[in-house]
C-alpha cells in the first residue's frame, strides 16, 4: 500500500475514534492534536495556550478584552437534543479550528455538535456591559450563558456579538455552551468549496463549528459597534459613520486621524451620522505605497469619554476610465492599473479553513508580493478580519467573492433569500477594508437561479457600496452560468489554460477571471496519492517555462484586447489540485520565483491602456472568399479549392453523398475529416466561415469547420450538444442560435469574426442568430479542417452527417452579404 493511502486510512480510522478519553474511566479528557496528512511550518507551533492570540478586529480595537480561544469541551449532538447545561462533555477541542481539522483534535465531521467551557469575568469589568463576540461559526448556532439562551445566528462567514451581562453570575466561573448545526452541502447554505465528501477535483474538506476567534470585551451601555469608512479623494476627506448601540442622547462623536503620531484632521458630530474627517495632502494608498492612517474615535458626553476605539484607513479610490486606445479599464486613484492576481482558496492541510497561526495567515499574502502580484481574488470564502488587515498593510488589492451555494439544481426561494442576506452582510462588514476593490456575487453559475436575479443582485450591491466595482458573475461564460445579465461593472470570462480575452464595452471593463492552472506533483507533499491540474508538467523548469509563456499571452491580451485584470490559478496546491506556486503544506516552491516576478511585473508595467497591434486589413473583395470547397467531385479522396491552391483530402472514411444541391461529403462522427493541409485563415484578423450542414443526430458536440491551434481550435463553427443549438465559438465562449435544429435538414451556417469589435456573430439561413464578445480565440497556425475540432491537444467533436459548399473569407461579411451568400446556395 502506498504511503499516502496509509495516511488516508489513518485519517479515516481517526475520524471514528473518540479523542481524549483514556482507558481509565476516571481520567480527565485532554486535548491532543491529530496528525494531518500534511503539516505546514506552523503546525507544531499551535497549542492550547497560543491558539490565535492576536486581537481579532483591527478596525475596531479596544484596550481591554479576553480571548476565549483554547481548549473547550466538545461532543457530537442529535437533532432536538437539549443543551448540556452544567454537564461535562466527553471530548476536547481546540477553538477556533474547525472540527474536521487535525489542529482541532477532533478531525471528523458532525452535522450537529456542542461546545462548552467556563470563564471568569475580570473584577474591573463590573461597571461595564460584557459582550461575547464570535468571529465566525459555521453554520447555525445557538448560545447559552449560565443556562440562559442569549443568541441565535445563521451564517458561516460573518461575525456576531451578544451582550451577555444579564446572564452573568455575580462572581465565580461562568458557563458558555454553543450548539452548532452544519449540514454543509446537504442543504443550500453558502459553503464555497466545502463538501461533506471532498472529491479528487475542485471541492475540498468541510469546516464545521467555531472556526474564528471567540472573545469577550467590556463596553459601556452606549458604545460603538462599527465604523463605516469611505475615503473621498475629490475633497481629501474620510467619510466616517460611527454606528452605536444604546442611548445616544447628548453624545458626540470625536474622530481624529493620525499620520503616525501627527494629527492630520479632526471632526465631530452626532452618532450614526456621516462625518467628514479632513485628510489634507493625502498620502494615497496603492500596492506600491500602502500607506495607512491611524484613527481614534471617541464617544463623549460633555467632558466624559463613554467609549474609545482605535482603527485605521487608507486613502484610495477605485474606478474605470478609457485608455489611449479607447478601451475601458480599471483604475486606482484615477490611473489605469492592471490587476495581476492569483486565485486564493484559503485552505490549510492542518487547519482546513483556519490558518494555524497569524504568521501563516500573513504568509500567503506576503508571497503574492514576492511573486510580483498586486491583487488577490479571495475565492468563494470570507476570511477573518486580520487577513484583510494584512492585505491592507501589504498593499494588495482584493476581489471578494461571495461564498457560493452548492452546484447542481436550483436553490429554493428561502435559500435564495438567505444567500442575498448573507451577501449583503458580507459587504456591510467589510466595506471599510481598504484592500477590497471588487465585490463578486456569483462564480460560474454555482447556486445561480436566474439571470435576471443575478443582474438585480449586482445592482443591489452597487447601490449598497457605490465606491467599488461589482463583478456580477465571474466566469459568466462557464459551467452552470445562466448567461450574461449585462449588469455590474465587469464582464468576466474563465478559460483554462487561457488566458481568457473578453472585450470591454463602453460601460463595463473586461477581465480574465481565471486562467492557467499548470500542475506539478511533488513527492511527499501530496494530500492524495496523485494530483490534478488543467495541464500537468514533468518538472519545475517546465512548469516555470509554461507559466512564463502563458503570462506573455496575458501581456499580449492586455495590450491588444484591453482586459484590465487576470487571475492565475493558484497560489498554493489544495488537496487534489496541484496547480499552486507552493505545495499545499507551503513547504516547497514549485517554480523559479524570480522569473515569475519578472513576467508579472512586466504585465503590470506595460498593460497601461496604450493598446497594441494593428488594425485588420480590408480583406479580399468578392462574394466567394479566398477558398471555396463546392464538393462537386462526387468521387475520389481529393476535393478542389475552387478559388485557390489549398485542395483538400478526404480522410477517415469520409464518403460522398447527395448535396445541397449536387454532391456533398458525409462524415461518420468518429474519424471522418476533410483536411485542407494549410492554415487558410489568419485568425488574428477578420474572417468569415460558411457551410451548408446536415446533422444525423443531436446530443454531443459536432464541428463543421475549424482551424487548429496548439491546444484548441482557434474557432469552431459547430453544433453545441451542451446547449442543443448551433454555435460559432471560441474556446470558452459561444454565439448561440436561439433554438434547437432538426436532424436530416440542411442549414446554412455562417460565422463572422470582427477582430476590431471583438465580436463573434452566428447566422443561420441568412439571418443573424447569435452574438458574443471575445478578443481572440487563441493562435490558429494549424490546418483548416472540415468535420472536426481540436481541444486539449487532440481531435474532438467529429461531424455526424453531411457538409457542402464551404466558403472561407479573410474579412468580416456584413449582414447583407451573408444573406446573399445564403440565397446563392439555396
Amino acid at each position: 500500500m502506498k504511503r499516502t493511502s496509509i495516511r488516508i486510512l489513518t485519517l479515516i480510522t481517526a475520524a471514528v475514534s473518540v479523542l481524549g478519553v483514556t482507558n481509565a474511566a476516571s481520567a480527565e479528557p485532554v486535548w491532543k492534536p491529530r496528525t494531518p496528512p500534511l503539516s505546514t511550518p506552523w503546525t507544531r507551533l499551535v497549542g492550547p495556550n497560543n491558539a490565535l492570540p492576536e486581537y481579532p478586529r483591527p478596525q475596531l480595537t479596544r484596550d481591554r478584552w479576553q480571548n476565549l480561544n483554547g481548549v473547550w469541551e466538545f461532543a457530537g449532538a442529535a437533532a432536538g437534543e437539549a443543551p448540556p447545561i452544567g454537564q461535562s462533555l466527553a471530548e476536547r477541542v481546540l477553538v477556533p479550528y474547525p472540527i474536521e481539522s487535525a489542529l482541532s483534535g477532533i478531525m471528523r465531521h458532525e452535522d450537529r455538535m456542542w461546545y462548552r467551557r467556563t470563564f471568569t469575568v475580570p473584577n474591573d469589568w463590573r461597571n461595564n456591559r460584557v459582550r461575547l463576540n464570535f468571529g465566525a461559526v459555521d453554520y447555525d448556532s445557538v448560545v447559552w450563558v449560565n443556562g440562559r439562551q442569549v443568541s441565535t445566528h445563521r451564517g458561516g462567514y460573518d461575525s456576531f456579538s451578544v451582550d451577555i451581562t444579564d446572564a452573568l453570575k455575580s462572581r465565580g466561573p461562568q458557563e458558555v455552551v454553543v450548539g452548532v448545526t452544519d449540514m454543509t452541502d446537504k442543504t443550500w447554505q453558502p459553503i464555497g468549496k466545502q463538501r461533506n465528501v471532498p472529491d479528487k477535483g475542485i471541492f475540498y474538506t468541510s469546516s464545521s463549528g467555531i472556526w474564528q476567534t471567540v472573545w469577550l470585551e467590556p463596553v459601556a451601555s452606549t458604545s460603538i459597534t462599527q465604523l463605516d469608512q469611505t475615503p473621498k479623494l475629490a475633497d481629501s476627506t474620510l467619510r466616517l459613520t460611527a454606528r452605536t448601540t444604546g442611548d445616544t442622547n447628548g453624545l458626540t462623536v470625536e474622530a481624529t486621524a493620525y499620520d503616525h503620531n501627527r494629527v492630520v484632521g479632526r471632526a465631530t458630530g452626532a452618532p450614526n451620522t456621516e462625518l467628514k474627517v479632513p485628510v489634507p495632502h493625502a498620502k494615497l494608498w496603492s500596492p506600491d505605497s500602502p500607506f495607512l492612517y491611524d484613527l481614534r474615535v471617541r464617544l463623549v458626553r460633555g467632558h466624559r469619554t463613554v467609549d474609545d476605539v482605535g482603527s485605521y484607513f487608507g486613502m484610495r479610490e477605485v474606478g474605470m476610465a478609457p485608455g489611449a486606445d479607447g478601451k475601458l479599464r480599471m483604475t486606482l486613484n484615477g490611473k489605469i492599473l492592471f490587476q495581476m492576481s492569483t486565485l486564493d482558496q484559503g485552505f490549510w492541510p492542518d487547519g482546513i479553513y483556519t490558518a494555524p497561526t497569524d504568521a501563516a495567515l500573513r504568509f500567503d499574502l506576503e508571497q503574492h508580493k514576492v511573486l510580483g502580484f498586486n491583487t488577490v481574488r479571495k475565492h468563494i470564502k470570507v476570511e477573518p478580519d486580520r487577513w484583510y488587515y494584512h492585505a491592507d498593510r501589504l498593499g494588495l488589492l482584493v476581489w471578494q467573492d461571495m461564498p457560493a451555494m452548492r452546484t447542481g439544481g436550483t436553490p429554493p426561494p428561502d435559500a435564495q433569500q438567505q444567500f442575498e442576506t448573507e451577501m449583503h452582510t458580507m459587504v456591510d462588514k467589510h466595506k471599510s477594508d481598504t484592500s477590497i476593490v471588487v465585490w463578486v456575487p456569483f462564480n460560474e453559475g454555482w447556486g445561480e437561479w436566474d439571470r435576471g436575479a443575478t443582474g438585480r443582485i449586482a445592482d443591489d450591491v452597487k447601490k449598497q457600496d457605490p465606491t467599488r466595482l461589482v463583478n456580477a458573475h465571474t466566469g459568466v461564460n462557464c459551467c452552470d452560468s445562466h448567461g450574461d445579465s449585462g449588469r455590474g461593472d465587469i464582464i468576466d470570462y474563465h478559460q483554462y489554460v487561457g488566458p481568457a480575452a473578453p472585450v470591454p464595452s463602453p460601460t463595463r471593463v473586461a477581465v480574465d477571471g481565471e486562467h492557467g492552472g499548470f500542475g506539478l506533483e511533488v513527492k511527499d507533499h501530496m494530500w492524495f496519492g496523485d494530483g490534478g491540474a488543467y495541464e500537468m508538467e514533468p518538472d519545475s523548469a517546465t512548469l516555470t517555462r509554461r507559466y512564463v509563456e502563458n503570462q506573455r499571452d496575458v501581456m499580449a491580451t492586455a495590450q491588444r484586447c484591453g482586459i484590465s485584470a487576470a487571475v492565475y490559478t493558484q497560489i498554493t496546491d489544495v488537496e487534489h489540485e496541484v496547480n499552486g506556486f507552493f505545495t499545499y503544506d507551503r513547504q516547497v516552491r514549485k517554480m523559479d520565483f524570480p522569473q515569475v516576478k519578472a513576467v508579472n511585473e512586466a504585465i503590470i508595467r506595460t498593460a497601461d491602456g496604450s493598446g497594441g497591434g494593428t488594425a485588420p486589413g480590408p480583406g479580399t473583395p468578392g462574394p466567394d472568399g479566398i477558398a471555396y470547397y463546392p464538393f462537386s467531385e462526387g468521387t475520389g479522396t481529393t476535393t478542389a479549392d475552387a478559388l485557390g491552391h489549398h485542395n483538400a483530402t478526404l480522410t477517415g472514411d469520409a464518403t460522398w453523398t447527395d448535396g445541397h444541391p449536387g454532391s456533398a461529403v458525409r462524415f461518420n462522427g468518429s474519424t471522418s475529416t476533410v483536411d485542407t493541409g494549410a492554415n487558410v485563415l489568419d485568425t488574428n484578423g477578420n474572417y468569415t466561415v460558411a457551410a451548408w450542414v446536415k446533422l444525423d443526430s443531436l446530443g454531443g458536440f459536432a464541428t463543421a469547420v475549424s482551424q487548429d491551434g496548439p491546444d484548441h481550435s482557434a474557432f469552431f463553427l459547430q453544433y453545441s450538444g451542451q446547449d442543443n443549438r448551433f454555435a460559432f465559438s471560441f474556446a470558452g465562449v459561444r454565439a448561440l442560435a436561439p433554438s434547437a435544429p432538426d436532424t436530416g435538414r440542411w442549414y446554412h451556417l455562417v460565422g463572422v469574426r470582427d477582430a476590431r469589435a471583438g465580436s463573434l456573430t452566428l447566422y443561420v439561413d441568412g439571418q443573424q442568430a447569435g452574438a458574443a464578445s471575445m478578443c481572440d480565440g487563441g493562435p490558429g497556425a494549424g490546418n483548416t479542417v472540415i468535420g472536426r475540432a481540436k481541444y486539449n491537444g487532440g481531435p474532438v467533436d467529429f461531424w455526424r452527417g453531411a457538409i457542402d459548399q464551404v466558403h472561407l473569407f479573410d474579412r468580416a461579411l456584413p449582414a447583407g452579404e451573408v444573406a446573399a451568400l445564403y440565397n446563392s446556395g439555396r
